[in-house]
């Protein structure tokens, strides 16, 4: 059963590539679309019950399992939320069926090379699913053809492959190192193998590599200041792909980043990866809670905003110990469930106001009330206020410092403080003043987005006791 749920995750994404490629009509490929991503998040359930065997290629364990549960539920979620937004992308005439007509085949490629970047035991085959997932959403953010829409992507692609390129680097001195200890071939490029032996490998060359892999992975996580992509990625694509980028794509090159950092810890003569990574997240979280003042698009708020949250994460990380690193796996559940349900809020809120411009929405709370206390109730959580689960994430990092290395905590309370302003700030304006824009009701479903934040209303109020322990064991592993 295992074996066959793992196949799933893996083929029905692949299979499902095809046949959208040859569907023409959008809503027959929208209904499409959202089967095979609840397949594959079905199947990704099994697996937290049953494990299949580590080969050379594919794995599961406790560390990528619990993403896999959460990529391929936000992916699901996200479907259902792209069924809807698209189709008024269409109505409105924004897009055409000839921009669309690989739109979904796309989606599902996306969703595969992440599922495969999280599943594979061998650091080439995670670089390469890697390269596939960024490859997939440049064509995605460009989908538009404007010319911000084109620039954006091509801006993508260009500090991508910058940053795949090193990390490709990264991995081949990766390889150099274990090839010493375990001989040519796969077995020195499968992770279960780098971890047992990682006390044996050549410290300098773990040193290199793991310097190339941040900044290479680093570029992809969103951190400041490789991070010039985003917030145009972000302001010009479809907000579907917003929500994908996020809440998952930036938590897979996290995940890459921490699985080199499990071999680093093994080394006693290696550096400790934990200064820099520090550094990188205190960098993000600063650098992008003033620029969340500057903003004037909605969508380039939020891209700002998730370059804040994965600095947090990165910080966490490089902090540490059971709780740090409990409180980055907490952090990092939590921010794809949130941003992922604000980025459902903003698509139909840019809908309905005929704008991204944050000067030019107002008064949400008197035209569309629902959207609005969907919105309000994302902006909140994402800011960090009680009873949500961001909240007792950042608190867990934030106490974790004080107890440990209190003058960081000095940097990282300013940074959260500071964000938290400007994000109230522009939850003011947007839900009252004088109602702009349509007043027409919003055609969508609101599922998806309530959905969300339940589930982060809940890991506020009470974790299940299996959760936790599975995050306390996982945090055991990252060190």
């Amino acid at each position: 059963m295992s074996d066959l749920a793992l196949a799933a995750v893996l083929l029905v994404p692949a299979l499902a590539i095809p046949v959208l490629a040859l569907v023409p009509a959008y809503h027959l490929s929208a209904r499409i679309n959202v089967a095979a991503t609840l397949v594959t998040w079905l199947a990704s359930l099994v697996l937290l019950g049953a494990r299949p065997v580590p080969g050379d290629f594919l794995l599961v364990d406790d560390f990528n399992v619990y993403l896999i549960v959460l990529n391929t539920f936000v992916g699901f979620t996200t479907s259902i939320f792209s069924a809807s937004y698209i189709d008024h992308e269409l109505e409105t005439g924004r897009l055409t069926p000839g921009y669309l007509r690989f739109y979904h085949a796309m989606y599902q490629a996306m969703m595969g090379a992440m599922n495969l970047a999280l599943l594979a035991n061998n650091v080439g085959l995670m670089w390469v699913a890697v390269e596939v997932a960024t490859v997939t959403t440049v064509l995605m953010v460009g989908v538009y053809r404007t010319a911000e829409a084109l620039e954006a992507a091509w801006k993508y692609f260009i500090l991508g492959s910058v940053g795949i390129s090193l990390a490709f680097f990264g991995t081949i001195l990766i390889y150099l190192a274990a090839q010493e200890v375990l001989g040519e071939g796969l077995p020195a490029m499968a992770w279960s193998r780098l971890v047992t032996v990682s006390g044996l490998l050549d410290p300098d060359l773990l040193n290199l590599s793991f310097v190339f892999l941040l900044v290479g992975y680093g570029t992809k996580v969103g951190l400041a200041p490789l991070h010039a992509w985003l917030p145009d990625a972000h302001a010009e694509g479809p907000t579907p792909i917003s929500a994908v980028l996020s809440g998952l794509l930036l938590n897979v090159a996290m995940f890459a980043v921490l699985r080199f950092k499990m071999v680093m810890a093994g080394n006693p003569g290696a550096l400790a990866p934990g200064p820099l990574m520090i550094t990188m997240g205190l960098t993000s979280l600063l650098f992008a809670a003033l620029m969340l003042y500057r903003r004037r698009d909605i969508k380039r708020l939020f891209a700002y905003s998730s370059i804040e949250h994965m600095g947090i994460i990165t910080f966490a990380f490089g902090m540490g110990g059971p709780l740090a690193n409990f409180a980055g796996l907490l952090h990092m559940t939590m921010h794809s469930l949130t941003k992922s349900a604000i980025f459902f809020a903003v698509g139909h809120i840019a809908q309905v106001k005929g704008t991204q411009r944050l000067a030019d929405i107002r008064g949400l709370g008197a035209t569309h009330p629902l959207l609005a206390w969907g919105f309000a109730l994302g902006v909140v959580a994402i800011a960090g206020l009680p009873p949500m689960g961001v909240f007792m994430s950042e608190f867990l990092v934030v106490t974790s410092t004080f107890a440990r290395e209190p003058l960081l905590a000095v940097p990282l309370t300013l940074g959260l403080l500071t964000a938290f302003g400007a994000l109230i700030l522009r939850l003011q304006g947007v839900l009252f003043g004088t109602p702009t824009g349509s007043t027409a009701p919003v055609r969508a479903s609101y599922l998806p987005m309530f959905a969300h934040l339940g589930l982060v209303l809940l890991a506020g109020l009470w974790l299940p006791p299996p959760v936790v322990r599975w995050f306390e064991h996982v945090a055991a592993l990252l060190g």
